[in-house]
């Protein structure tokens, strides 16, 4: 049950607390907004992320032995670089005894720079074919490649072959990778390599229409004349060897500085670069060669004659008089930007994702330990709890004051009255009626008369609040043991006679029940059915075992009465008082168990809504009361055994452990898209196992029926997300200083005493 809690004894009270829930009401919009701004900005770091990682959309060839009916065969026939004029395709060769080296997949952080000391020794110029996510992964290099007068060109921004994709995914390769250079070096390149290409003999008719598309826009396609197949890593002596052109033929080489290991490759390039310098050969880049050949045509000299002109562009490139190679062109205007905001958006990935991986071992851990935990130590206390000898001390007979504090509970009070009236144990009613306006104090005076209850008394008071109904009705108790329970609940008729035998040791100070779903029959009622049972009933048991049992449930506790009134009573400090007091009640030495026998049914919130509303305030609750008794981190005494003990536990197991849980899921959902799907699959179905066996066990335990086990993979998947947000929510309200109000969530009377029960 729950009320606005206005401060006693002050007319103006009512007021001031409307204009402070309404003001309380505003400041929540904010606050949800950014939980599901955060949400959406870890998805889109964790979307960009895996698509820089991953071929997105596939790379899966489905067409062979395509032919080349519809190559022109001077293309086919031709030099390795195809260029378009005019809309005409012509190819060029490299001159004789010219070599353009040519590097794939890069950049890589350990390969690449290896690569660009041997070539600034050699004082040799090559052409990169950056991969555009690698790009705006290492923008560092990128840069560092063109300011030492190498060239670049586009290799796809993900790998994947473009022969087989949609003109929009072509468009998107291209475009991204551009931007990549323009933010990691502040140019773009008109120079293109197909990934998967090899020689021009090798176009076939469904990759001839992407070359010459990207033709008409402008770009130079590149092949290759000789492959060194490094890739392979056959050894340093053969990647040299089948590396070398033939005879004296100028030849565009192809090697790669990254996409997997190439150790290989950094100790071959020196051994190839000095065999080749005594061939008589000369190093160029792709541009080089175009530069080489154009000055061939305009002089009509032979093809062997420009060499050395090729070579002279490089070498001006190199000493710095133009840093540009002709391929580049400098990138400006909002290109620039954008390449920039990509690059910031890839660092802040590559950061971000690493230190979530990080979480998530820390989480799963975590989550594995306390699954560990549960069954153990909740097996230890059901068997402890379970023996014969076992015993509280003497059997407590004596009459105990049930307190129902009861706010607006009309559809619920008489269910509530008649379930005690089937009570075992002697005992006194007391209704505390908060200052209803639903004629609840009428209903539960008729409701007495009728069942001929003459040991319930209701108390009337103005609206203040759950904490204030409890204390009013701790001082008008008759008995030195007190059972609180909500107006929306139901005891069985042995409740209260279970709930009270721990008295029997002077020691205990409190006793939780075990709080049960009754409307468990909606989709949304099961969810909570599981939860109620695994997730309270199994901590319940762990915490009474370690004797730091952190919240004695509203529906279902019973008290020393002079063990509440040490503490001060219930106090309207936070919006958890259950876990408030439980808590003061450590702290001042009294000993809180659990009772697994006493049961309690009450209404669970019936609507989505309701629930976010009700977990909210549990959550946030738990947050202030936590932050009120914080010195027991550092008290003597029992004070301090619950501050190092369930203070920690606590912390841990319902809010670090629960705000970031949702990495499992998250990197369930990533792994999913961008790595292996199976594998995913069956790790998430792992840990729903493991918990649809902790659930199995805490259902054997409480005698509860297995088949709402059945909505367990549908809770997993909707119902724990929601939660995941509820608790984010609180601790955004919790760091922004905000204050959470009573709200009184609609009943419906549903829930009756057990059929079977009484």
């Amino acid at each position: 049950m729950t009320t606005t809690t206005p401060s006693r004894g002050r007319r103006r009270a009512p007021t001031r607390i409307e204009r402070a829930a309404g003001k309380a009401a505003a400041l929540q919009k904010p606050r949800v907004i950014l939980a599901l701004l955060l949400l959406l900005g870890l998805t889109s770091v964790m979307l960009l992320d895996g698509y820089l990682r991953a071929e997105v959309g596939g790379d899966e060839r489905v067409r062979d032995g395509a032919g080349s009916s519809k190559v022109p065969d001077k293309i086919l026939n031709g030099g390795p670089i195809i260029s378009f004029r005019g809309g005409q395709a012509t190819t060029t060769s490299v001159p004789a005894k010219t070599i353009a080296l040519t590097f794939d997949d890069g950049p890589n952080p350990t390969y690449t720079p290896q690569v660009l000391k041997i070539l600034e020794k050699y004082d040799v110029p090559a052409t990169f074919f950056v991969v555009g996510s690698m790009v705006s992964r290492y923008p560092g290099i990128v840069k560092d490649m063109v300011d030492q007068g190498n060239e670049v060109g586009i290799h796809t921004f993900t790998h994947v072959d473009l022969s087989y994709q949609s003109d929009a995914r072509i468009r998107r390769e291209m475009t991204q990778t551009q931007l990549a250079l323009a933010g990691a070096a502040g140019i773009t390149t008109t120079l293109f390599r197909a990934p998967y290409s090899s020689e021009t003999d090798a176009i076939d008719n469904y990759s001839w229409p992407v070359y010459k598309k990207l033709g008409e826009e402008g770009y130079t396609s590149v092949f290759v004349d000789t492959d060194s197949d490094d890739w392979k890593k056959p050894g340093v002596s053969k990647i040299v060897k089948w590396a070398t052109p033939s005879g004296t033929s100028g030849a565009s080489v192809l090697m790669h500085d990254a996409g997997g290991d190439r150790e290989q490759t950094v100790k071959a390039l020196p051994e190839y670069i000095e065999k080749m310098r005594a061939k008589g050969y000369t190093f160029t880049t792709i541009s080089g060669v175009i530069e080489a050949q154009n000055t061939a045509a305009r002089a009509g000299q032979q093809a062997n004659a420009p060499a050395g002109a090729g070579g002279q562009l490089q070498g001006e490139n190199r000493n710095g008089t133009d840093r540009l190679q002709a391929a580049h062109r400098e990138a400006t205007g909002t290109t620039l930007y954008e390449g920039k905001a990509l690059v910031v958006a890839v660092a802040v990935a590559e950061y971000t994702v690493p230190t979530l991986s990080v979480g998530l071992v820390i989480v799963g851990v975590a989550v594995m330990g306390r699954f560990g935990m549960m069954l153990i130590l909740a097996r230890r206390h059901y068997r402890l709890r379970n023996k014969r000898r076992f015993s509280w001390g003497p059997t407590v007979t004596r009459p105990v004051t049930v307190i129902v504090p009861a706010y607006n509970e009309k559809e619920c009070i008489a269910n509530t009255l008649e379930s005690l009236a089937k009570s075992t144990h002697p005992i006194e009613v007391v209704v505390v009626d908060d200052g209803s306006s639903d004629g609840t104090s009428e209903i539960a005076r008729e409701a007495a008369r009728s069942l001929g209850m003459t040991n319930v008394r209701v108390i009337r008071q103005e609206n203040a609040g759950k904490p204030a109904a409890l204390n009013n009705g701790v001082r008008s108790a008759s008995h030195d043991i007190v059972v609180m329970m909500d107006g929306d609940t139901v005891f069985e008729p042995d409740t209260v006679r279970q709930l009270v035998q721990p008295f029997a040791n002077p020691e205990v100070g409190a006793v939780a029940g075990n709080a049960k779903v009754g409307n468990r029959d909606t989709v949304i009622g099961a969810w909570q059915h599981i939860e109620y049972v695994m997730g309270f009933n199994l901590d319940r048991r762990m915490y009474d075992l370690l004797r730091c049992m952190p919240t004695i449930p509203g529906a279902i506790g019973a008290f020393r009465r002079e063990a509440v009134l040490q503490v001060g009573g219930m106090s309207e400090d936070t919006l958890a008082e259950d876990t408030d007091i439980t808590i003061a009640m450590h702290r001042a030495g009294w000993r809180v168990v659990y009772q697994e026998h006493a049961r309690a049914w009450t209404e669970a919130p019936g609507s989505l809504k309701q629930l976010w509303s009700q977990r909210y305030r549990w959550s946030y609750g738990t947050m202030q009361a936590l932050w009120k008794h914080r010195k027991s981190l550092t008290d003597k005494g029992p004070s301090g055994r619950f501050g190092r003990v369930g203070m920690p536990l606590v912390v841990i197991f319902q809010i670090v452990t629960p705000v970031f849980a949702p990495l499992i899921d998250v990197f369930t959902a990533y792994s999913m898209i961008f790595v292996d799907f199976r594998a995913a699959l069956y790790a998430w179905l792992a840990v729903l196992g493991v918990q649809l066996v902790c659930a199995a066990y805490a259902f054997k335990l409480d005698k509860e029926k297995y088949r709402y086990l059945l909505m367990m993979p549908l809770q997993q998947l909707a119902y724990r997300q929601m939660m995941y947000l509820v608790l984010i929510h609180s601790c955004i309200t919790a760091l922004t200083g905000g204050r959470l109000r009573w709200q009184k969530l609609k009943r419906t009377g549903e829930v009756g005493t057990p059929a079977g029960v009484g």
